[in-house]
């Protein structure tokens, strides 16, 4: 996935979740943050942000706010639509066919329908952006909507599908994600009852660049996860 119009800024502060002002070229710039999550742990003032300007007509605020870097160095892309725009990338580069975005299901749209090697495949994304000593961690706020999804899930194997959970890393070298059960225990245990279940779980490890997010060279090849 490519970004348009990339440039650099500082944070200054976020006084709600759809906009946040930093300062671009000597001046103070409201901009529409691409995550309606908390990212307390990454949204501090000071620090260095990565902005995109789309120039798409009638908007409010010129640039998006991407991705931002840690303290330590890690550049965190925060985009919450970068993750599905990922998957389908990376899906449309493998041998999978019917391909579904947006999938009604039960009580929810899950976010792809696909059929590989014969078989339907229902599949929901979830991007990770918080990291703790190089560990992944989802979420970052409770989600009854993310539970939901994973009963989804588990009722979706009981109906014939194979069914899997993404989980699309936000940031280099992460390998690993770990349900946050600081944050919302009931997400955690609804993960080990989907695994359970036979709910296959896939931590997709990406490439991030400010301009850009791709999988990165060691992703898996679907047809080997679903084995």
């Amino acid at each position: 996935m490519q970004y348009p119009g990339v440039v650099r800024a500082s944070f200054i502060d976020r006084p709600n979740r759809f906009i946040a002002h930093v300062k671009y070229g000597g001046n103070i710039e409201t901009v529409h943050v691409k995550n309606t999550g908390r990212c307390r742990e990454l949204l501090l003032p000071g620090s260095e942000v990565v902005l995109s300007e789309p120039g798409t007509d009638g908007r409010k605020t010129r640039f998006d706010l991407i991705a931002v870097r840690k303290q330590s160095g890690l550049l965190v892309n925060i985009d919450s639509q970068a993750p599905n725009a990922v998957v389908r990338e990376w899906l449309m580069a493998q041998e999978v066919s019917h391909l579904h975005p947006e999938y009604p299901f039960g009580q929810s749209r899950l976010d792809f329908r696909f059929t590989l090697n014969g078989a339907d495949t229902l599949m929901e994304v979830k991007g990770c952006t918080l990291e703790r000593e190089g560990i992944g961690y989802f979420p970052d706020a409770p989600t009854e909507r993310g539970v939901r999804h994973l009963h989804e899930l588990i009722h979706a194997v009981q109906e014939g599908f194979r069914a899997m959970l993404v989980f699309v890393v936000q940031m280099d070298g992460i390998t690993e994600v770990r349900p946050n059960m600081e944050t919302h225990p009931a997400f955690g245990e609804a993960l080990e009852a989907a695994r359970g279940a036979g709910v296959k779980v896939l931590v997709l490890p990406c490439h991030i660049e400010p301009d850009r997010i791709v999988p990165a060279p060691s992703a898996p090849a679907l047809s080997d996860v679903m084995t």
